[in-house]
């Protein structure tokens, strides 16, 4: 009987090792894409390949992540403000679903604060204080759950920028929490081989124009 228990647990062991591992293997193919794209032609079938993943795996929240961020960068890439705004609930909607997978992962919270960020560019004027406001608020949430995460910081960094120049401001201070930013880039360690990678060159960029 013994024998037979083992059997059985090695067996089940084996097949959930196999199926992880599958899991990991589309993901990283997905992902890749989504880094890689250019265009919304392109970031468009691995969003949709991702949303399937996300409806196969009930307890990832990565594949909804990464379809929240291919729909971002289409936003992007997107000249019309209603296909933007389109673009932008569709990565809310899926950043929503990652959270009720898990509520207090810092990467889905920054990622909402920059759908935040971008619902500001499609209309400066009329939506500025509304989601300029929930764009610092996302971001420093995702800072307190986590405070080592690079990308809320380099996504603060390029909010407190932008109001800076809006108003003629000063930017000592988003070129400091940008410098911070980089170093967290340098230092962030992840368990997760899914984690997200992306943000430092943003950051770079930024600190091109700080003197």
């Amino acid at each position: 009987m013994k024998t037979i228990a083992l059997s059985i647990f090695l067996l089940l062991h084996l097949t959930l090792f196999a199926n992880d591992a599958k899991y990991k293997e589309q993901m990283a193919k997905q992902i890749q894409i989504v880094y890689q794209a250019e265009t919304i032609e392109e970031l468009q079938p691995a969003v949709n390949a991702l949303d399937r993943i996300a409806s196969a795996e009930k307890t990832k929240w990565e594949p909804y992540y990464y379809s929240a961020f291919g729909s971002l960068m289409m936003a992007t890439r997107s000249t019309e403000a209603a296909k933007k705004d389109g673009y932008l609930d569709a990565a809310l909607a899926a950043i929503e679903n990652g959270k009720k997978i898990n509520a207090n992962e810092s990467e889905l919270i920054a990622l909402e604060g920059f759908v935040h960020m971008i619902r500001v560019t499609v209309d400066p004027a009329a939506r500025g204080q509304q989601y300029s406001s929930l764009a610092f608020q996302t971001y420093n949430k995702a800072l307190n759950l986590n405070p080592e995460n690079p990308r809320a910081l380099g996504l603060l960094a390029q909010m407190q920028f932008g109001t800076a120049q809006f108003f003629g401001a000063s930017t000592d201070e988003p070129c400091a929490t940008a410098k911070k930013a980089l170093e967290k880039f340098d230092t962030f360690k992840s368990e997760n081989s899914l984690a997200p990678v992306w943000g430092k060159s943003m950051t770079q960029g930024l600190l091109k124009n700080c003197k």
